[in-house]
């Protein structure tokens, strides 16, 4: 998705008074909200300006709950991205994608789409037909993955898999879907090109959740509900972040959607601009060139685009 507004890195607010007693846990960050119109509320946990990325995790948006009304909907126009992998993520509505390799898919509540740019892509994400028509509730998270150096100009492409060809466990007091890369022992059928994972997890209140101390880089967003680590307590939505190494246990106080993520650390800062992701400012520049010039493929049944901020 294109969700920032402006030509500026985003870099988020400061951590917001959270405990931090925990020794395993690094940063609490507290998204910051921005109504993007007709309700459409986004929160925007990374990049922040004390963490940019978690693993290869360079940004991080948690988008709803709206209602959209009969003959309403999403509608994010044509636009480009380097450098990086997106996934959408819904728990709840339906998005439309099509992008300029010929890709056309309706992305449904958990199921996995991985849209990998490389060198360059550009995609619409809108509301589909028949959801505009009668109206819907959406709810969901978009993360761009950043690639690592000597994959940042691979080949764009997309992998989609439907929320039944995901791997799942379920314990009595939890259910966990494995989105990508590895966790509670089962791994996900996503191919990646770096090491990263992403889990969603629901749980009742009571249960006890184990968070794999093997990643290198490793966070928690609560999406909704409220947990206690370590005796301290946590309500959504938060990225709480953790140190590597250590064995967390996740209590929750209430019923609670969290999702798991990390990975590699890369091996370097990124720059980020609009949709663009990169190791070198002057790839950046470029890539904005090519937009503003229509180098970029089109994207098939689209006849309008979003325009190069200036």
């Amino acid at each position: 998705m294109s969700w920032q507004p402006s030509n500026d890195p985003v870099l988020g607010d400061p951590v917001l008074g959270d405990p931090m007693s925990c020794d395993a846990l690094d940063l609490v960050i507290v998204p910051r909200t921005r109504d993007l119109g007709d309700g459409f509320v986004v929160r925007r946990a990374l990049p922040h300006g004390k963490r940019q990325m978690v693993g290869p995790f360079i940004f991080f948006d948690h988008f709803g709950p709206v209602q959209f009304m009969s003959g309403k909907g999403m509608d994010v126009r044509p636009h480009p991205h380097i450098g990086l992998a997106t996934v959408t993520y819904l728990f709840d509505g339906s998005i439309m994608h099509r992008d300029s390799e010929g890709n056309v898919c309706e992305i449904q509540p958990g199921a996995m789409n991985l849209m990998t740019a490389g060198r360059g892509i550009a995609h619409s994400e809108r509301t589909p037909d028949a959801q505009r028509a009668s109206g819907q509730q959406m709810l969901g998270l978009q993360s761009w993955i950043a690639l690592p150096a000597g994959s940042e100009e691979i080949a764009p492409s997309f992998q989609h898999y439907g929320a039944g060809d995901l791997p799942m466990i379920s314990e009595r007091d939890f259910t966990a879907r494995v989105i990508a890369g590895s966790a509670f022992g089962i791994t996900s059928p996503v191919s990646m090109v770096s090491p990263w994972f992403y889990t969603e997890v629901t749980a009742v209140a009571g249960a006890s959740v184990p968070l794999d101390p093997d990643h290198e880089e490793r966070a928690i967003y609560v999406v909704d509900g409220e947990v206690e680590i370590a005796n301290e307590r946590y309500e959504g939505p938060r990225l709480l972040i953790f140190r590597p190494g250590d064995r967390i246990t996740v209590k929750t106080l209430k019923p609670t959607r969290m999702m798991f993520l990390g990975g590699d650390a890369l091996e370097g800062p990124r720059h980020i601009w609009w949709n663009f992701v990169s190791s070198s400012k002057e790839r950046i520049e470029q890539a904005k060139q090519d937009w503003k010039t229509g180098r970029f493929a089109v994207v098939p049944q689209e006849h309008e685009f979003i325009p190069l901020p200036e």
